[in-house]
Formats: structure tokens, sequence, C-alpha cells
């Protein structure tokens, strides 16, 4: 069975332990998210798929009168997540609208530029707030990867948002010497 990439996100939070489906989406919301998402539309069939395939177990394990299924990663689980690690990545890219829409901001004359790069830099600024304040829970987990992976985001996005305010001083700079010259 071919698995998808949210499949290898499943396999990978239960390796850290046992949960539920909404409890997987609520640690993607705070881990993953920030380089490989996952919705509810992907998770729910995903665990059907890797139950069916004998890749995780599930136990009826109701809450509060809610109907809610616990998972676990059985041995073959564990060894198709651990395969998956040994090879090296398929993916390694990078979406930004932002920088989609700087790359054609001549169609505006350049008009749009300060403002994509406004936009763009208060994003960064915001994803590095979140992840300092994910900083100290990550350093408290007996894994280190996450930790890792959580300095590489605040660091990589602080540099992200520097980028964008040099760069829009360049602009803003070239523009005052082209008027300079006009006037």
């Amino acid at each position: 069975m071919e698995l998808s990439p949210t499949a290898y996100v499943i396999l990978g939070l239960l390796s850290l332990g046992p949960k539920s489906g909404y409890e997987i989406k609520a640690f993607v919301d705070k881990s993953t998210r920030f380089f490989w998402a996952a919705s509810y539309g992907q998770i729910y069939p995903e665990l059907r798929k890797l139950s069916e395939a004998g890749l995780i177990d599930g136990e009826a394990k109701p809450a509060g009168g809610r109907r809610r299924t616990v998972y676990a990663l059985t041995r073959e689980g564990r060894k198709r997540l651990r395969e998956w690690l040994a090879v090296e990545p398929d993916v390694l890219e990078m979406r930004d609208e932002g920088l989609l829409k700087l790359f054609f901001a001549d169609a505006t004359g350049g008009a749009s530029a300060a403002e994509t790069l406004a936009a763009k830099r208060r994003h960064h600024l915001e994803i590095v707030e979140q992840l300092r304040a994910l900083e100290p829970l990550a350093a408290a987990k007996p894994e280190r990867f996450p930790l890792l992976v959580c300095r590489y985001g605040i660091e990589c996005n602080q540099w992200m948002a520097d980028w964008c305010q040099r760069t829009a001083e360049e602009l803003s700079a070239a523009e005052a010497g082209s008027k300079g010259r006009t006037a």
C-alpha cells in the first residue's frame, strides 16, 4: 500500500503515543502545521486506510458521551514509519503566495510590493511569536528533534521577517532615489 504524506504524519504522531483523530489534529496544529499541515478531511480518511492496512489499531474509548477512537501504532506501522524515515525526502518545496505576488509586482509598477512585504513580514513575526511560545514545551519533551525543528522554524521565520524589512527599505530608498533624479 502506497502511503500519503498525511499517513506518515499520523504514523509519526502515533509513534509518540496513542491519540484520537481529534488529538492528532490538535497536535498537528501546534507542531507540524508550521511546515506540514493536515486537515480533518485528510486525517480521518487516512486513519481508516491505515487501520484497514493493519498499520494502526483503533480502540473505542468514548469520552463525555461522544464517540471516540484512540489509535495506536502497530508493529507493522512502526516498521513502515522507520522505512520512510530512512529514505531521502521527495518533497522539499516551499509554497509562498507572498513571494509569488512579489515576483509579479512589476505588473503593478511595483506599487503592490511594499504591502506584500509588510504582510509577509507580519506573518513571519507572528509565526516566530507562536514558535517561541511552543519552544519551552518542546524543550520539556523527552524527544529531542521536535525542539530542533522548532528552533529551525524560529530562526528561518525571523530571517524571512528581517529579509522583508531590508527589502522594503531597499525598495523605498531606490524609489526615493529615482524621484530625486526626476525632480
